[in-house]
């Protein structure tokens, strides 16, 4: 059976606009709180292939959304490099030792073997393909170099990126070394995701806001360009879904260019400016502001608003970034009827 979500990524002709949601399993869902308190913490559901495709099929069974997105971390990747991740209660994500210097780059562990490490990611991947609908895609992801570097650097999430900004002004190679070893790594670990049974590739950079645009290609894009050129050309039938979050400055410029299909536009970039810059090249997906979800009234003025505007042309329904935790389910699955309903007139 036909993928619809598919479909849409190549702009071909579908029945509706297909629409999902990131960050599909959270805590918005009672039943994915249930199942974490199963696996005893994050890292271990990340780490289990039989409840992290539990966690990642529960959206598709309550929201009915289009597509499902792989349940995992971005994070589990420098982990599998040598660096000690803990997730902390009330901090989230924790390096104890961060990257500070060349020998803490030449340290981690090359491309090859750390992707290999990632087995329990593949194995989720294929229970999925044995137990999602044939006409539901799943999406896998990573984290595009420059987000999982900052994390790597600073050793935990930041609000200033003080220790990322003084290492790319004043040591710009040094970064530059770690942003290349990542980018090896993530292309071995997407490839090993799409021979697992992935329909779709989405890159994300959660953090691209950090940079200045006038440097963004230098330190972000180009790495994940290169990511999309080495997977587009083994694997030309999947979709790549490029996301970069908070870059409408670098989008107005007309600076956004590679092969790929799909471009993620995020809440704080008007929609009408991405469909003017890019709508004629990449199909586009997005935007809504997540927190739109808490009320109902809200959500439908928007998605009848971006209907509007896109008008079903080359257009994937979704969140401008992740689901808020105490958002009520029943409003997610508004989101999710009001979208399909707009896009079937």
């Amino acid at each position: 059976m036909s993928k619809i979500f598919v479909d849409a990524c190549f702009r071909k002709p579908t029945p509706y606009t297909p629409v999902w949601m990131m960050r599909q399993a959270g805590r918005y869902l009672s039943e994915y709180m249930k199942v974490r308190a199963q696996a005893g913490n994050f890292l271990n559901l990340c780490h289990n292939p039989v409840l992290a495709a539990e966690v990642t099929i529960q959206p598709l069974d309550i929201v009915g959304v289009d597509a499902a997105i792989l349940f995992s971390d971005i994070l589990v990747i420098p982990n599998e490099m040598g660096m000690h991740l803990d997730f902390i209660k009330g901090e989230g994500p924790i390096f104890k030792d961060p990257i500070v210097n060349e020998a803490d780059i030449d340290a981690l562990i090359g491309a090859e073997i750390a992707a290999n490490k990632l087995t329990y990611v593949y194995e989720t991947i294929k229970l999925l393909k044995q137990q999602l609908p044939e006409d539901k895609a799943l999406i896998g992801f990573t984290g595009a170099p420059w987000t999982l570097a900052t994390y790597m650097i600073e050793g935990q999430g930041t609000k200033t990126y003080n220790l990322c900004k003084k290492m790319m002004y004043s040591e710009p190679e040094l970064l530059h070394k770690i942003l290349r070893k990542v980018t090896e790594v993530v292309k071995f670990y997407m490839e090993k995701q799409i021979e697992a049974g992935i329909d779709v590739v989405q890159i994300f950079d959660s953090w691209a806001a950090a940079i200045e645009p006038s440097k963004y290609d230098e330190f972000s894009w180009k790495y994940m360009v290169e990511i999309a050129d080495y997977l587009k050309e083994k694997y030309p039938h999947i979709p790549i879904i490029m996301f970069p979050k908070g870059v409408a400055a670098f989008i107005e410029r007309g600076l956004v260019y590679g092969n790929f299909d799909v471009f993620g536009v995020d809440w704080g970039t008007p929609m009408a400016m991405a469909k003017e810059k890019l709508g004629g090249k990449y199909v586009l997906q997005g935007n809504m502001e997540p927190c739109r979800l808490y009320s109902k009234e809200a959500t439908t003025q928007c998605v009848e608003g971006i209907q509007k505007i896109m008008q079903g042309d080359g257009h994937i329904f979704n969140l401008g970034h992740g689901i808020l935790p105490d958002v009520p389910v029943e409003n997610a699955i508004h989101f999710v009827k009001e979208c399909q309903r707009v896009s079937k007139k």
